[in-house]
């Protein structure tokens, strides 16, 4: 590991918002320091979320897989793009009627929410563009009718990935393939994109927590979705070199684009103050033996 892109932090915050593949573990695996970091965490009464632009996962899944892994986490502590797009709806768009182009966890969300999901063109309000493996050309002209024909519906997003990387190095298309899909058909745009890197998903992981926006920690493995955000949310961010981005990556930004902190652990979020007290090294960690 190359030390010299490292900055770890010097003082606590007043929340911390976590991406989590990459960041937490790395596919089943829990990663280096994680668990205990994140019980020091809440052991000081300091408010954690954790961030996924997933939308084909419903939270419940995510808290299954954190307590599985030794990061034991209640469900109002997740907010992914299932969670944000529908408090997003619920905010702006409570009566709206949505054609979702998605799979079952946000259409789920969405009925239970109180909304009505409808396939007649001529009631659509809102055309969601989402991570569907069903997509098909029926989807599309519906969306297609909606939007162009009869001129009612407005398109959004639940995220703006291009494709979902799969581990040796496959991967899928993502929500973004859909956006463009009938973005080319009806010369229409995306009016509104809710995963990473819109600040909007930030916001909604801190809705309801009387903390300063801007001494709080938005912390992830990506430079383009999870530092780029906190940078537009005016918000502290942390890179942790245990996912996508590298220590070049970060010798190659820009000085506006530079994340706050660099680590290459996740525990070394928490300053050398909070090691001494607590006599922690890098080898004592209780989650890696």
């Amino acid at each position: 590991m190359s030390h010299d892109v490292i900055v770890n932090p010097t003082e606590l915050h007043d929340a911390y918002v976590f991406d989590m593949d990459g960041t937490i573990y790395l596919g089943d695996h829990l990663l280096p320091g994680a668990a205990r970091m994140v019980h020091e965490l809440r052991r000081r009464d300091i408010p954690v979320r954790f961030l996924s632009n997933n939308p084909t996962k419903d939270p419940q899944q995510y808290v299954e897989k954190l307590a599985k892994l030794g990061v034991p986490t209640d469900i109002s502590d997740i907010s992914n793009t299932v969670v944000t797009t529908t408090r997003w709806l619920q905010s702006h768009h409570p009566d709206a009627k949505l054609f979702c182009i998605s799979e079952e966890p946000l259409k789920n969300a969405l009925r239970t929410a109180g909304f009505t999901l409808t396939e007649d063109p001529e009631e659509i309000d809102i055309v969601i563009a989402s991570y569907d493996r069903t997509f098909d050309y029926r989807k599309l002209q519906i969306a297609f009718d909606a939007i162009w024909f009869h001129k009612r519906a407005f398109l959004i997003q639940t995220n703006p990935d291009r494709f979902c990387p799969f581990p040796g190095g496959r991967g899928e298309p993502d929500c973004a393939a859909i956006t463009a899909a009938i973005e080319a058909c009806t010369s229409t745009k995306c009016q509104v994109s809710l995963g990473k890197p819109s600040p909007i998903m930030l916001t909604e992981a801190l809705a309801g927590l009387d903390v300063a926006v801007e001494n709080s920690v938005m912390v992830g493995d990506r430079l383009q979705t999870d530092i780029q955000m906190a940078l537009d949310t005016n918000m502290r961010s942390a890179l942790v070199l245990t996912g996508e981005a590298t220590a070049d990556d970060v010798r190659a930004l820009e000085e506006a684009h530079q994340p706050s902190y660099v680590m290459d652990r996740i525990d070394r979020l928490l300053p050398q103050f909070v090691w001494d007290e607590l006599g922690w090294t890098e080898d004592n960690d209780p989650d890696t033996h």
